[in-house]
């Protein structure tokens, strides 16, 4: 499994997924149940943090959030 692969499937899969914008180092997510973030799967990817707030999770990737989030996007079909 690739590494947007496991992103999104740490949080929550397509299903649960809103929208997912890059911003400078963080992926900006809008769910629809936060609360299927896995943080300790995203830890394990490397992630430098996360953050939920209501159904906004950010997650701070690092300088690769464009290339992540295009990648996901692709995963995911804009659906």
């Amino acid at each position: 499994m690739t590494r947007p692969e496991q992103v999104l499937a740490a949080i929550g899969g397509m299903d649960n997924v809103i929208s997912i914008e890059p911003c400078v180092t963080r992926l900006r997510c809008q769910l629809r149940e936060p609360d299927q973030v896995d943080r300790a799967a995203l830890r394990d990817l490397g992630v430098h943090g996360v953050t939920v707030q209501g159904d906004s999770v950010q997650i701070i990737v690092g300088p690769d959030a464009d290339l992540l989030a295009s990648d996901i996007d692709d995963l995911w079909g804009g659906q």
